[in-house]
C-alpha cells in the first residue's frame, strides 16, 4: 500500500498559518512525523493562496525534502504552480491531479506528457461528479487512454474514483468500491488511490467510518491512500487488510508491525 501523507494542506488552518508565517521548522516537523509514521509521499498544498501558490509550493517542497527522504505529492490544478514546484523537487514527484474537466486537462497534460511523474487521475468531468460505477468507469477509461497516449506509463497512473459522502446518498460508498474493483480488474497495470475522508462527512465517529471504509476498499483492490498517517489505528487497519487480502507474503509486514507494537493503541 502506497501512503500519501495529507497533513500539509493549506485548507487546514494551522498549516495555512505556518505557510503565511514562513515557519519552516513547524512544516518540517509535520513532514518528519508523517514520514516516520509510514508515509511514502508527503502531500503539499498551498491552494488557498491565490497569486502566491507557486512560490509557497516551492517553499513547501524545499523544506519538506530537507528533512524527509521521500518525494512529494504536489497538490494543485494549476500547471504554473506545479512547474514551479518541480524546479526544486528531488526525485519522482506525484501530481495531484488531472481530471477530465477540459480546462484542467488541457492545461496540465503538456506538463506531465512524456515524463516519469506519477499522476493522480481524478474521475471528474465537465458533467460534474460521477455518481455510479459506470459513470466513473467511463471517465477513468478516457483519462487512462489520454494519459497513455501522452506517454505516461500505466504504472505511473493512479486513478481516483472520487469518494462522496455516504450521508448524502446511501449508494455512494458501494458505487465507489465497485468502481475500484472494476478499474483494477479492467485496466491491468494501473493503480487506484483516494482521499477517503469525504465518505464520513457530516456523520459522527468519522475516524471509525474512514478506517472501515479503507479496509473495504483494500479488499476491492485499492493500492494507494491519501490519509493522515498519524492515525495509528488507520495504519494498523491498512496493514491487517493487506494481509487478509493476500497482499503480504508470509504475513511479513503484519509480523513486523506487530513486533514494533503498531497494534497497541
Amino acid at each position: 500500500m502506497l501512503v500519501v501523507g495529507e497533513l500539509i494542506n493549506a485548507s487546514r488552518k494551522p498549516i495555512a498559518e505556518m505557510i503565511e508565517a514562513q515557519d519552516a521548522d513547524a512544516i518540517k516537523k509535520v513532514a518528519r512525523e508523517q514520514r516516520q509514521a509510514g508515509a511514502d509521499y508527503i502531500d503539499v498544498n498551498a491552494g488557498i493562496f491565490v497569486g502566491k501558490e507557486a512560490d509557497y509550493l516551492k517553499w513547501l517542497v524545499q523544506n519538506v525534502q530537507e528533512v524527509v527522504d521521500c518525494p512529494c505529492c504536489i497538490d494543485s490544478p494549476d500547471p504554473k504552480a506545479i512547474e514551479a514546484a518541480l524546479t526544486v523537487h528531488r526525485g519522482v514527484a506525484m501530481i495531484n491531479s488531472i481530471s477530465l474537466e477540459k480546462q484542467r486537462y488541457d492545461a496540465l497534460l503538456p506538463v506531465i506528457s512524456g515524463t516519469d511523474l506519477k499522476v493522480v487521475a481524478l474521475c471528474m468531468s465537465d458533467d460534474g461528479m460521477p455518481e455510479t460505477t459506470d459513470d466513473r468507469l467511463k471517465i477513468a477509461e478516457k483519462l487512462i487512454n489520454g494519459l497513455t497516449r501522452a506517454n505516461i506509463p500505466l504504472d505511473n497512473i493512479y486513478v481516483d474514483p472520487l469518494v462522496q459522502p455516504v450521508g448524502t446518498k446511501d449508494t455512494f460508498g458501494i458505487e465507489f468500491l465497485n468502481a475500484v474493483e472494476a478499474i483494477m480488474t479492467g485496466f491491468a497495470g494501473v493503480h487506484t488511490i483516494c482521499g477517503l475522508s469525504n465518505i464520513s462527512y457530516g456523520l459522527p465517529a468519522r475516524k471509525f467510518l474512514n478506517q472501515t471504509f479503507a479496509v473495504m476498499a483494500i479488499a476491492k483492490g485499492l493500492d494507494a491512500l491519501i490519509i493522515n498517517p498519524l492515525d495509528q489505528r488507520m495504519m494498523a487497519c491498512i496493514t491487517a487488510a493487506e494481509t487478509l487480502a493476500g497482499r503480504d507474503k508470509y504475513c511479513t509486514n503484519y509480523l513486523k508491525a506487530y513486533r514494533k507494537n503498531k497494534f497497541d493503541f
